[in-house]
């Protein structure tokens, strides 16, 4: 077990967002989660990265053997764990360079003291060297090496959807939580989206989570999905079975329909 969330409920006031939320994720699974919108799927990312606090159950992370709870942890404390994510809408540095962008995401892994970096003694130099190697070796992976010196906003949209995946990489994740990575993407990019998901889950040895509505995608790559309806898991299992369950025909399109 990598991942196990625990009968996840959380509310907004009086509004059940997240209802009995089970998760038992192992490492190397590449696990979708769907619904139509506001089914709650990005509230689930949000409470497994600290973003929220659960108003109930509980969130494992199993580290070198060890239950760590992360209900209640910090962003960042989840992050230094080995929890990465992206975001529906991308959220880059916009007015940073491509490769401060990266560089940035390595700031956890720094070895030197505040007080080293305010003077630039002991460690510092040597350290800002590494991380800046580090991201650039990233950006070539990821081939966006051409663009570093370049403000993220000034990238296109398919390479600032790519900025945000190396920027979550810099992290050295365990899990990576890729929240619609296809969205404002042509249909006819699926393919090669598909291909690079396929890529860095094998480059990097991933356990992945993917919240998508591009059914083709969903249904080619993932192992196994849970499909959440107002907050509630209305089913779960293999791709195949989900696209035959008459609850989740209705809950999308409606009786009669097809995904």
């Amino acid at each position: 077990m990598l991942l196990q969330t625990k009968s996840l409920t959380h509310y907004f006031g009086g509004l059940c967002a997240v209802m009995d939320f089970n998760l038992d994720l192992q490492p190397g699974e590449l696990v979708g989660i769907i619904g139509p919108n506001g089914a709650g799927k990005t509230t689930v990312f949000n409470l497994i990265t600290g973003v929220y606090k659960a108003s109930q159950g509980s969130i494992q992370f199993f580290n070198n053997g060890q239950a760590v709870e992360l209900v209640g942890l910090r962003p960042n404390q989840v992050t230094a764990l080995g929890i990465a994510r992206t975001f529906q809408n991308i959220r880059l540095f916009r007015e940073l360079t491509v490769l401060d962008n990266v560089r940035i995401a390595a700031f956890n892994q720094v070895g030197y003291s505040p007080w080293e970096a305010l003077l630039h003694l002991g460690r510092f130099r040597s350290e800002e060297t590494r991380i800046q190697n580090y991201a650039l070796e990233l950006l070539e992976f990821f081939k966006l090496h051409d663009y570093a010196s370049e403000l993220a906003m000034n990238l296109p949209y398919g390479l600032q959807r790519r900025l945000e995946i190396a920027r979550a990489m810099a992290t050295r994740p365990k899990i990576l939580l890729l929240d619609e990575p296809a969205a404002g993407i042509n249909p006819k990019e699926i393919d090669r989206l598909m291909e690079f998901i396929a890529w860095i889950r094998q480059e990097f040895d991933l356990t992945i989570i993917l919240i998508e509505h591009q059914m083709r995608l969903v249904m080619n790559i993932c192992e196994r999905l849970k499909v959440l309806d107002f907050g509630k898991t209305i089913a779960e299992g293999l791709p195949v079975e989900i696209q035959n369950n008459s609850e989740v025909l209705e809950a999308y399109l409606g009786e009669g329909d097809d995904l």
